[in-house]
Protein backbone atom coordinates (compact mmCIF):
# COMPACT_ATOMS: atom_id res chain seq x y z
CA UNK A 1 0.00 0.00 0.00
CA UNK A 2 1.41 3.41 -0.94
CA UNK A 3 1.92 5.83 1.93
CA UNK A 4 -0.09 8.88 1.03
CA UNK A 5 0.19 12.33 2.57
CA UNK A 6 -3.48 12.61 1.71
CA UNK A 7 -4.62 9.90 4.11
CA UNK A 8 -7.09 11.01 6.76
CA UNK A 9 -4.70 10.48 9.67
CA UNK A 10 -2.05 12.75 8.20
CA UNK A 11 -4.70 15.30 7.20
CA UNK A 12 -5.96 15.34 10.79
CA UNK A 13 -2.40 15.81 12.10
CA UNK A 14 -1.78 18.75 9.75
CA UNK A 15 -5.11 20.33 10.72
CA UNK A 16 -4.21 19.97 14.40
CA UNK A 17 -0.92 21.78 13.85
CA UNK A 18 -2.62 24.55 11.87
CA UNK A 19 -5.21 24.98 14.62
CA UNK A 20 -2.49 25.07 17.29
CA UNK A 21 -0.64 27.77 15.32
CA UNK A 22 -3.79 29.83 14.84
CA UNK A 23 -4.85 29.36 18.49
CA UNK A 24 -1.42 30.63 19.55
CA UNK A 25 -1.90 33.70 17.35
CA UNK A 26 1.26 32.93 15.40
CA UNK A 27 1.56 33.57 11.67
CA UNK A 28 3.33 31.19 9.32
CA UNK A 29 6.12 33.77 9.00
CA UNK A 30 6.52 34.05 12.78
CA UNK A 31 6.64 30.28 13.20
CA UNK A 32 9.15 29.99 10.38
CA UNK A 33 11.39 32.57 12.06
CA UNK A 34 11.23 30.62 15.33
CA UNK A 35 12.14 27.44 13.46
CA UNK A 36 14.94 29.09 11.50
CA UNK A 37 13.17 28.08 8.30
CA UNK A 38 11.36 29.89 5.52
CA UNK A 39 7.67 30.78 5.54
CA UNK A 40 7.26 28.52 2.52
CA UNK A 41 8.43 25.55 4.63
CA UNK A 42 5.53 26.14 7.04
CA UNK A 43 3.10 26.74 4.18
CA UNK A 44 4.17 23.58 2.41
CA UNK A 45 3.91 21.25 5.41
CA UNK A 46 0.52 22.77 6.24
CA UNK A 47 -0.53 21.85 2.69
CA UNK A 48 0.90 18.36 3.11
CA UNK A 49 4.04 18.56 1.02
CA UNK A 50 6.47 17.48 2.37
CA UNK A 51 5.59 15.24 5.28
CA UNK A 52 7.07 16.45 8.53
CA UNK A 53 9.67 14.14 9.95
CA UNK A 54 9.53 13.40 13.67
CA UNK A 55 12.22 15.97 14.58
CA UNK A 56 10.51 18.77 12.63
CA UNK A 57 7.17 17.74 14.17
CA UNK A 58 8.65 17.99 17.67
CA UNK A 59 10.22 21.37 16.91
CA UNK A 60 6.99 22.74 15.47
CA UNK A 61 5.11 21.58 18.56
CA UNK A 62 7.73 23.13 20.84
CA UNK A 63 7.50 26.51 19.12
CA UNK A 64 3.70 26.37 19.20
CA UNK A 65 3.72 25.56 22.91
CA UNK A 66 1.97 22.22 22.52
CA UNK A 67 3.07 18.81 23.72
CA UNK A 68 3.76 16.45 20.79
CA UNK A 69 2.21 13.53 22.66
CA UNK A 70 -0.99 15.50 23.20
CA UNK A 71 -1.23 16.23 19.47
CA UNK A 72 -0.70 12.56 18.65
CA UNK A 73 -3.09 11.40 21.36
CA UNK A 74 -5.78 13.55 19.79
CA UNK A 75 -5.52 11.67 16.47
CA UNK A 76 -8.65 9.73 15.61
CA UNK A 77 -7.12 6.29 15.13
CA UNK A 78 -10.26 5.07 13.41
CA UNK A 79 -9.22 7.03 10.30
CA UNK A 80 -5.72 5.57 10.16
CA UNK A 81 -5.04 2.94 7.50
CA UNK A 82 -4.59 -0.63 8.72
CA UNK A 83 -1.03 -1.77 9.37
CA UNK A 84 0.52 -3.69 6.50
CA UNK A 85 2.07 -7.04 7.15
Amino acid sequence: MARSIRNLGYTHLRESLIKAREDAGITQAELAARLGRTQSFVSKYEQGVPRLDVIDFALVCHHLGVVPGDVLADLDVSVLPPRGR
